[in-house]
């Protein structure tokens, strides 16, 4: 499981022209899931993203979390996360999950950190076409892999 984190200002998810997911401050995450990812690696991410520190104090350090900024989270299905570009100029994407199985994970992954962040989810809509706006904060991007954090 891979997830790019942001910590933004606001974010908004558009399908259509129509805005299907929004929040204020806080994270907007995109995530991909492999072969081998289950609901243990999903809970593991979703402990991780919550309680980490990365917002910033009144000294400006890193050293807030989601919580201690009352933070919000957008969450984005991001099989491209997978993508392989080893092998000539188009990726591949056999190391992506397949969808049937990587949905299920996507919709646990959200309950997961609506369960420890106490906060309601927003989302995309899993395989669909979207339009991804933010306003970054820093900008302060993070790549968390679980094959290399668990």
């Amino acid at each position: 499981m891979k997830v790019v984190l942001q910590t933004v200002k606001s974010a908004h998810v558009d399908i259509l022209g129509k805005t299907v997911g929004s929040i204020s401050n806080g994270y907007l995450l995109l995530t991909g899931f492999t072969m081998g990812d289950d609901k243990e690696t999903v809970t593991k991410m979703a402990d991780k993203i919550v309680k980490l520190r990365v917002f910033a104090d009144e000294k400006r350090q890193i050293n807030l979390s989601l919580e201690a900024v009352n933070g919000n989270i957008l969450s984005i299905s991001q099989f491209t996360l997978y993508a392989d570009t080893t092998g000539g100029r188009r990726p591949s994407f056999v190391n992506a999950l397949h969808p049937h199985e990587a949905e299920p994970l996507y919709e646990f992954f959200n309950e997961e950190l609506a369960r420890l962040s106490g906060k309601h989810i927003e989302t995309g809509v899993f395989g669909a076409d979207m339009d991804v706006y933010s306003v970054n904060d820093g900008p302060f991007t993070l790549v968390l892999d679980s094959k290399e954090l668990f």
